[in-house]
């Protein structure tokens, strides 16, 4: 993989840097600026730095595919909105590069076809993907992806997205989150050798992927699985509680979205299988604390994510807060803002590596993101982006559901690597 990628970089350098080294004397010469080795070329600027698609004299395009309008709006809204943000507070300090970002936004609605179309229209415009949402919809990109070498944060954490020079995890894969899930239900909650627990999950790679944790982390602790699969259209899950009860489930992992996780806890409580329940991140929303199912999830419910609570004391997270809330005051702060604000730091900390280091190309930029080793933003864990094979982090945090909680969550356990992980990645 590495071997065709520097191929490519020298194929593109060789002509680039000697244009770039004569700019740079040019300029140096003529007593301009020091910010020679600063800016575009492969379109080049007048500064130097070897540009691409979505880098112009004086913008830095990026684009987001995202859902406004499935079953992934809220969620979609707060990344977008967060991600705006971002660049805003970008620009007023004078940008990345001497540059201006913007984003580019296009609605999929969690729609696989109208996001292969919404990419063919924005690839050629952009240098990087900050923001894809949904398995499914990233899964039917990967080779136009990494075709393009365009670096994409998806909203998505499936480990079949690993091992893509371009395409980057960020934080843990479901997988080990649903090996810390069972670890959690197996030290706090009484778990023991023989018991069944349930696991309803989406059909698609998230569903499949979470189910693989889950299913490793209960064999070594002697536990059983039923499972039960859902499509993303189901939001009525009696039969699947009535299944569950019949196996006689000690407890539930959920990996869907937040309408059947409601669903689920909800139907539970009020049949009176109440268990413990803990879901994947994308399976709650704040929102969900204004239903019915409140009280029912904030008995019930925990929450494994690679992400800290937005009502977590961490100094970054309560600066993003503050400042999303004067930004969009009728906007919920949710995981979303926290994962959107995220993403897009990580990608502004590779833009200014790739134009420290002369080159603004895509390659460059993937390139840069690679380098990094200890990416810390402030909003959680640090993340190393060196190994395609691994995910970004091992570390996971579990949450619990509060109604007065900015968010909708606080921070149950702070973020740990739970027993196990490393060997199953190992084996995997």
């Amino acid at each position: 993989m590495n071997t065709t990628h520097h191929r490519h970089r020298n194929r593109h350098r060789t002509a680039g840097t000697v244009l770039a080294g004569a700019l740079a004397l040019l300029l140096a010469a003529t007593g301009c600026s020091s910010k020679a080795d600063d800016g575009d070329k492969g379109g080049k600027a007048a500064d130097g730095v070897r540009t691409g698609p979505g880098v112009g004299a004086d913008t830095i395009r990026l684009g987001a595919l995202t859902d406004l309008t499935g079953p992934y709006a809220t969620l979609g809204k707060s990344i977008v909105q967060a991600q705006q943000m971002w660049a805003d507070e970008v620009n007023a300090k004078g940008g990345i590069c001497d540059r201006k970002v913007e984003i580019v936004v296009k609605d999929h609605g969690y729609d696989v076809q109208k996001a292969v179309t919404a990419y063919a229209d924005i690839a050629p415009d952009v240098v990087a993907l900050p923001q894809v949402i949904g398995s499914p919809v990233v899964a039917a990109l990967l080779d136009d992806i990494e075709r393009d070498k365009m670096l994409t944060f998806p909203q998505a954490w499936a480990a079949s997205l690993l091992g893509k020079d371009a395409i980057q995890v960020l934080g843990t894969t479901y997988d080990v989150d649903m090996i810390a899930a069972v670890e959690f239900l197996t030290r706090t909650k009484g778990l023991k050798k023989g018991d069944t627990i349930g696991h309803v999950y989406f059909e698609g790679d998230y569903g499949a992927n979470a189910l693989e944790g889950a299913t490793w982390a209960a064999r070594k602790a002697g536990l059983k699985v039923a499972g039960q699969k859902i499509k993303a259209t189901d939001t009525d899950l009696s039969a699947q509680v009535s299944a569950l009860r019949k196996e006689g489930v000690k407890a539930i992992l959920v990996s869907a979205g937040p309408a059947q996780t409601a669903s689920l806890v909800g139907v539970a409580a009020s049949r009176g299988l109440k268990v413990p329940v803990v879901s994947s991140a994308p399976g709650f929303a704040p929102q969900l604390m204004k239903t019915p199912a409140a009280p029912a999830l904030a008995a019930m419910l925990s929450v494994v994510s690679a992400a800290p609570a937005v009502s977590s004391d961490l100094p970054g997270v309560k600066r993003m807060v503050a400042a999303y809330g004067k930004k969009y005051p009728d906007s919920p702060v949710d995981s979303g803002v926290l994962s959107g604000y995220n993403a897009a730091e990580l990608m502004g900390a590779d833009l200014k590596a790739a134009c420290e280091a002369g080159g603004l190309s895509r390659e460059d930029v993937v390139k840069a993101h690679r380098a990094q080793t200890n990416a810390d933003t402030g909003l959680g864990t640090p993340q190393d982006f060196s190994d395609v094979d691994r995910p970004a982090s091992v570390e996971t945090y579990v949450l619990k559901p509060d109604a007065e909680a900015v968010g909708g969550v606080v921070v149950a356990e702070d973020a740990h690597a739970a027993p196990g992980v490393e060997e199953y990645l190992s084996a995997h």
